[in-house]
């Protein structure tokens, strides 16, 4: 299990979080509303998955010098925490996707593609234990596949990072309006 261990830990998570939503849908005999207390804590839940997806490894991964554990480490919590945030966000929408919540839902499922696809395109980058990218693979052949992916890499980076911007941009706009129209206008 210690190979792709971000990923089987995320799948039991997966697992947990439905067994407990299916044990609710079971007791109340309906899906949770988006807006009902099991609902918001999913949403809550999930969004704090993903804003910590978000902040905390890209902040690990410009600090350097700082000593908080090895970049792989953080880049496993950076995969667990981007699989199953949004997988309660998509619990939380009560299986509804209009407007401004349908957006951040497609948005979300847009992202988890690309992070899938940019875990795979991270793996083609020779790298040392810690998980710094080595700078000089031995052999003619792999400095070739190196170049490539580290060109893959920051393609994949342009389309990625963008997408996560409208992501947390629509999401906030998301919780503002919810706040302002579920809570301060009833």
């Amino acid at each position: 299990m210690h190979k792709n261990r971000e990923l089987w830990l995320a799948f039991l998570a997966i697992v947990a979080i439905t067994g407990i939503y299916a044990l609710v849908v079971w007791q109340t005999r309906a899906i949770p509303a988006a807006g009902g207390f099991f609902g918001h804590a999913l949403g809550i839940l999930g969004f704090l998955l993903m804003l910590m997806t978000e902040t905390l490894y890209s902040l690990r991964k410009r600090a350097r010098r700082a000593r908080w554990g090895r970049m792989a480490d953080w880049l496993q919590f950076h995969i667990f925490t981007g699989i199953v945030g949004p997988y309660l966000v998509l619990l939380h929408t009560s299986w509804k996707f209009n407007g401004l919540a349908g957006v951040v839902t497609a948005l979300t499922v847009l992202i988890v593609i690309s992070g899938f696809i940019g875990r795979y395109i991270y793996t083609r980058i020779p790298r040392t234990l810690d998980g710094v990218e080595m700078d000089k693979p031995s052999g003619k052949l792999q400095a070739a596949a190196l170049l490539s992916a580290r060109r893959a890499l920051a393609i994949w980076h342009a389309i990625h990072i963008p997408i996560s911007m409208a992501l947390f941009t629509a999401a906030f706009i998301h919780i503002g309006a919810a706040l302002y129209y579920a809570t301060l206008l009833r």
